[in-house]
């Protein structure tokens, strides 16, 4: 995870270069209470914050981390919407190496593959049925 100067350099530097890309993640779906169940406020605490935010975050931090899209702005913009975070909460909070949170020991997202539909067989007959009625349909 980006660094708290690292993130406000980002934000800046987007405002004099070529837009970035739209983050390829719906990240209005993300389970936003993990966070703002228990990182309340007025006293914010590392022990209380950081690690629903790493529970958040670090499936998706090869999204979150990638400069060339706006997801981290995205998130942050939600994380603000749904709990009313003071700026640069977390990332003055939770930093825990020079890169930003620490994702070890925290599952990777689920490969691809998984989150793709399967064929089974049953699928594609039912597809193929399908074809063939509408098809049928049509003369």
């Amino acid at each position: 995870m980006f660094s708290t100067r690292q993130y406000q350099d980002l934000l800046s530097l987007q405002q004099f270069t070529v837009r970035v890309a739209d983050c390829p993640l719906n990240l209005e779906t993300l389970n936003y209470t993990v966070v703002t169940s228990q990182c309340k406020g007025p006293h914010y605490t590392k022990e209380r914050c950081c690690p629903p935010l790493k529970e958040l975050l670090c499936p998706i931090r090869d999204a979150i981390n990638d400069l060339k899209n706006n997801c981290m702005e995205t998130f942050f913009s939600y994380a603000n919407l749904y709990g009313k975070y003071p700026a640069s909460l977390f990332a003055n909070l939770c930093v825990e190496t020079r890169e930003g949170l620490d994702c070890k020991g925290i599952g990777a997202p689920p490969p691809a593959s998984s989150w793709a539909p399967k064929a089974t067989p049953l699928n594609l007959h039912l597809l193929i049925a399908g074809l063939a009625i509408f098809i049928f349909n049509l003369f």
